[in-house]
């Protein structure tokens, strides 16, 4: 799998159609239209996430891995 920092998962988020609802933090709160769920991403700088958050995010999110 591919490694990703927040902000490269923020902006692959971004092209799904998925928006920016607030900033809590080093937190984006992201959220969809028709979509009950909201996505907490880590914004550390340019810090990779670690391989489970970024899977389950995926799953969560509707994203495959051909996507990132």
């Amino acid at each position: 799998m591919k490694s990703l920092s927040g902000k490269e998962f923020a902006r692959v988020l971004e092209r799904h159609g998925w928006s920016l609802l607030r900033v809590q933090g080093s937190h984006h709160i992201y959220g969809k239209a028709g979509i009950n769920i909201r996505l907490s991403v880590p914004i550390h700088g340019n810090k990779p996430m670690k391989a489970g958050l970024l899977k389950h995010m995926m799953k969560l999110g509707g994203i495959s891995e051909d996507d990132l």
